[in-house]
Formats: C-alpha cells, sequence, structure tokens
C-alpha cells in the first residue's frame, strides 16, 4: 500500500545520523535505536519507528537481528523503519501494557508467557481501549534451575544427584527467592511449589504457606542480588532459582566458575521467550508490515546463533553442546517441562504471595482457661499444642513483622480478664535485653503455668479489638488471632449480642481490624466465635486435631490481604 504526501514536501534519503547527537536525544529514554547505516538506498518520506521491549537478557541478540534487518533498509509505505530496541523487564512492561498510551511497544519479547497471559489478563479489567496481544512462537528457551555456590550445592547432593524442589522448601536449607512480582525466576519457582504443594484447584494449602513464608523471609529485589552473593566468596550463600542461562551468563561475567546448577529431578518450568504482538487501533498504518519483518530477523539462523552463543536454547528445548560444569556451571542437560500455569494459577500465585508478603501487626490472644489443660489426641495439652502451633509460626515471620501476646482467664483479674505478656512490636527490636521474638518464645513458654479460672472470651475479644485498631498502623496488616476451647462463662462481662453489636459500630473500614477465631476441639463455642469473626471481617475456624492448629493459623496469614471482603 502506498501513503500520498503533500507536493513540495522534502523527501529524506537515508543517511547516517550522527552517532553523538541519537545518543543525546535518546539516552534519557533509556532507548536503543539502531542508527540508519546506509548512505544511499530507496528515498523515504520520512521514518516509522518500530518499538520492541525486551527481556534485559536477550537485549543483545535482539539488537544484533535489529542490525541485519536494518541494513536490508526496510521501507513501508515510503518511509524508513527504525527499530528503537528498549530492554525492560518483564514483569514492568505486563504491569503497564493494559494502561499504557504514550510510545507502547510494537513488539515484545518477555523471559516467560506467563507474563503475556498476565497481561492480556489485565487487559480485560481495564477501562480504557486496551491493546490486543498476540503471542507468536518462542524465540528461545531456558529452564529454571537450582543454583547456588559449588559449597551450597555439594550439601545438597551436587553433582552426584540432582537437588529436588523438596529440598527447596525444607526448612533446614537455606534458601532465597527473588520477588515473584517482578522477577519471572520468583514466579515460575511459585509456580513449581504450587505444583508440589498445593490444592488441585489452586488454592494454597498450608504447607505451601508455610514454605512461602520460609523462602520469603528473605526475598531479594532481583536474582542478580543472588548471583552477587555467590560471586562474592560467600561459600554459606543461600540456594536460589534462575535461569540456566542467567548461570551461565553471570560465570562468564564474573571470569571463572562461581555458581552451578542443578537440574531438579522433578521436573521444572521452561523460559520461553515468546515474541508477542502489541497491536493498538492508535497504532501508526504500516507497523504490522514492519512487525513481521523485523519478526522474520527474529527468527534467521544467524540470530538463532546468537541466542546459542549468549547461553540459550533452541526453542525446543534443545542445548547448544560444549557446556561442562566445570567451566560453565551448566550442562545442558535434558529436562522435564512441567505445565507453565495458565492466566487464572499465575493470578493466584501473585495474590497467594501478596498476602505472605505483606508486613504483619497481630496480636495473639490465647486462653489459659482451666480447661485448656485437657488433653488432645497427640498427649499434649491444648494450651501446649496451641503454643505449639503459634511458635512455629512464629518463626515463619520476618523480623519486621509485629506481634503481641496476651493471655486471658477469669483468674487474670484485677482489673482485667487478660494479662500482656509481650507488648506489640517489630519481631527484631531488642526489648528487655533480648529480641522481641525471644520475649515470644519466653511468653509462650509460660503459658501451661498460667493455666486456671473460666474462659473470659467477650470481655477479652472486644480489648484485644480496641486495642490494636487504637495502635493501629497503615503501612501493616493488622489483626487479632484469638485461640480458645470454650464459650463465654464470665457472667459479670458483655453479652453475645451486645459485644456483637459493639464490634460492628467501632469497625472503621479505613482502619480494618479482622479477628481470626480458633476453636479447640469440640467444646469451643463455634457459633460466637463466628459472630465475632464476621462482626469485624473475619474468619472463624474449628481445629479438632494438633495438627490441624497450624494449617488454621496458615490459612490466616494467607487470607491477610482481602480481609475483610474475603
Amino acid at each position: 500500500m502506498s501513503a500520498r504526501h503533500p507536493a513540495g514536501r522534502r523527501r529524506l534519503r537515508r543517511a547516517l545520523l550522527p552517532v553523538g547527537a541519537l545518543v543525546g536525544v535518546l539516552a534519557a529514554a533509556g532507548v536503543t535505536v539502531v542508527a540508519l547505516r546506509a548512505t544511499g538506498g530507496p528515498e523515504c518520506r520520512g521514518t516509522l519507528p518500530l518499538k520492541v521491549a525486551v527481556t534485559p537478557a536477550v537485549e543483545g541478540v535482539v539488537r544484533g537481528a535489529a542490525d541485519d534487518y536494518q541494513a536490508t533498509q526496510p521501507v513501508v509505505d515510503g518511509r524508513c523503519v527504525q527499530v528503537q530496541v528498549e530492554a525492560r523487564g518483564a514483569a514492568d512492561v505486563a504491569d503497564e501494557l493494559p494502561t499504557a498510551q504514550i510510545n507502547p511497544p510494537a513488539l515484545w519479547v518477555p523471559d516467560s508467557s506467563m507474563w503475556a497471559a498476565q497481561a492480556q489478563r489485565q487487559t480485560g479489567e481495564e477501562g480504557v481501549e486496551p491493546p490486543r496481544l498476540e503471542v507468536l512462537d518462542p524465540l528461545a528457551g531456558s529452564p529454571l534451575v537450582i543454583a547456588g555456590s559449588e559449597g551450597s550445592m555439594s550439601a545438597l547432593g551436587w553433582p552426584i544427584s540432582p537437588v529436588s524442589w523438596a529440598r527447596v522448601v525444607d526448612p533446614k536449607v537455606p534458601v532465597t527467592l527473588s520477588d515473584p512480582t517482578a522477577s519471572t525466576e520468583g514466579l515460575a519457582t511459585l509456580a513449581v511449589i504450587r505444583a508440589q504443594l498445593g490444592n488441585p484447584d489452586g488454592t494454597p494449602k498450608p504447607e505451601l504457606i508455610g514454605a512461602l513464608l520460609r523462602v520469603g523471609r528473605n526475598a531479594l529485589p532481583s536474582v542478580r542480588d543472588a548471583f552477587g552473593k555467590v560471586v562474592q566468596g560467600a561459600e554459606d550463600a543461600p540456594v536460589f532459582t534462575a535461569s540456566e542461562q542467567a548461570v551461565l551468563a553471570a560465570n562468564r561475567a564474573a571470569g571463572s566458575r562461581r555458581a552451578v546448577a542443578s537440574y531438579p529431578k522433578e521436573g521444572t518450568v521452561a523460559f520461553d521467550y515468546p515474541l508477542v504482538r502489541v497491536i493498538r487501533s492508535t497504532e501508526q498504518a504500516g507497523t504490522a508490515q514492519a512487525a513481521a519483518g523485523f519478526e522474520q530477523a527474529l527468527r534467521t539462523a544467524r540470530t538463532a546463533q546468537r541466542f546459542a552463543e549468549a547461553g540459550f536454547r533452541a526453542p525446543d528445548g534443545r542445548a547448544p553442546g560444549g557446556w561442562t560444569n566445570e567451566r560453565d556451571g551448566v550442562r545442558g542437560d535434558d529436562v522435564t517441562v512441567l505445565k507453565t500455569p495458565d492466566p487464572d494459577q499465575v493470578a493466584e500465585l501473585l495474590r497467594t504471595w501478596g498476602a505472605v508478603s505483606l508486613d504483619t501487626r497481630l496480636l495473639a490472644v490465647l486462653d489459659v482457661s482451666g480447661s485448656m489443660a485437657e488433653k488432645m489426641s497427640n498427649g499434649q495439652t491444648r494450651v501446649e499444642a496451641a503454643r505449639e502451633a503459634a511458635l512455629t509460626a512464629l518463626g515463619m515471620l520476618p523480623d519486621t513483622s509485629e506481634i503481641g501476646l496476651w493471655a486471658f482467664s477469669t483468674d487474670k483479674k484485677p482489673p482485667n480478664d487478660w494479662i500482656e505478656l509481650v507488648p506489640v512490636g517489630p519481631l527484631g527490636e531488642p526489648i528487655n535485653g533480648a529480641p522481641r521474638r525471644v520475649q515470644l518464645q519466653k511468653g509462650a513458654g509460660s503459658l501451661p503455668g498460667l493455666v486456671g479460672g473460666g474462659t473470659a472470651l467477650n470481655e477479652t475479644a472486644l480489648a484485644a479489638f480496641r486495642h490494636v485498631q487504637r495502635t493501629y498502623d497503615p503501612s501493616k496488616i493488622n489483626s487479632v488471632t484469638l485461640i480458645t476451647d470454650g464459650s463465654n462463662d464470665d457472667i459479670s462481662s458483655i453479652d453475645l449480642p451486645a459485644l456483637v453489636a459493639t464490634l460492628k459500630r467501632e469497625v472503621d473500614p479505613a482502619r480494618p481490624v479482622p479477628m481470626i477465631m480458633v476453636g479447640l476441639g469440640a467444646d469451643a463455642d463455634m457459633d460466637a466465635l463466628r459472630q465475632i469473626a464476621d462482626a469485624t471481617g473475619g474468619k472463624a475456624y474449628q481445629a479438632m486435631e494438633p495438627e490441624d492448629i497450624r494449617g488454621v493459623l496458615l490459612d490466616g496469614i494467607s487470607q491477610r490481604r482481602c480481609r475483610p471482603n474475603c
């Protein structure tokens, strides 16, 4: 097709632009423009920019392909095509594509089709006219591997046997995770852990929540930070996950093998580097033709060789020959590729991570009435089982979490039915000569010795709610978790209807304090606990067995993000 232009309009002849001027104009935008190299060739009546957003790992390869394409002096509708290559993280592009109206990319090469699926999902949720995404065939591949220093990996059986995903979620193994909301390594790792520990319907099991809390305690912004610890010579640096290509590239950049990779025996997720066409109704005429022309340059044998030289596999998973553990830290083993999560699963993964990674401000309130001395099926008393479950959950939270501990029964009067064992504050903060985490362990250890009296449920629940609301921290998720085995038997206290009415009246949407109410055993007044929880936007659980308590606490943590609207 051809475009008409006003008579007398000056025609541009393809010419070499001064490099200094080109860099000066575009440096601020962070965009690499492939300069037009030829001094002769077709005459142009202007330029047609073709913006290509690429994940940083493939930037060099795509720029090489752009050089090849530009050397052919492509012209569409009388305009010279000018390829603009911009290196950006896939998560950032996926987040911005649905609403980006100023200079959006026409082509996108993320490192995983998971981000393309996430972007497609988000486009359906935006009010503005969204782009249409065509996810085309992959350009390269690279499996997710378990990586670390030689010392850390040898402790897990490398190189004699593959390191399994089970070791990654083992509490005894130091592991770190890159932020799944910003890195494909982190998101892909979540997908694998979910496959190992999640429910078939995608909802998280308590074991999954526990694993995410453990690996998330020391989550890093990017996988580069994990490589940095290894390259600096820290033999005890935590194990982490990365693409095979990233391990090879990091070792080449360091000048020697610093990190080694293991291919999990259970299988793994593959980075597939799809080419995505981003189509907008407002794009310039001729963009589709220019994009199709550049796609051909991205799929030539020369570009495939560049991908191989940069440490990528072919789209079908075949690895280039010649890689060795001794020199490269990778071997190019055949791998079992697990199914890539669909858009709904990706959204669920990100929601779960968002919930467990939020900073917590929680007041734990434990019943120490006389009935808490009764034995459960494993021989522990109810108070011992509650204490152990609470300490287990506590051990998974980072030092920035703010936790406090109360105990309650009618024996604690006067003046109240409850006593504060540890005030709410950061776990890592010193209190009375020791970190609050240690003081909480001591406070929990004292609970069996406090058992006695009746269940002062109503007054304690109201006091706990008011305390957390009064000291509300808007930067954290504020909540109360109360564990009891009975019903309110303090006849001098507020009754249940008055308590529920008071809570409903005092609930403040600007300062939500959901109450997670846990009933131990068959004697717990679940109707009362549900009414209290519902009034505050929380949830009530019943734990019949000791092992149920830990699952209940972890489920409560996983739902923090949606409270009080779950």
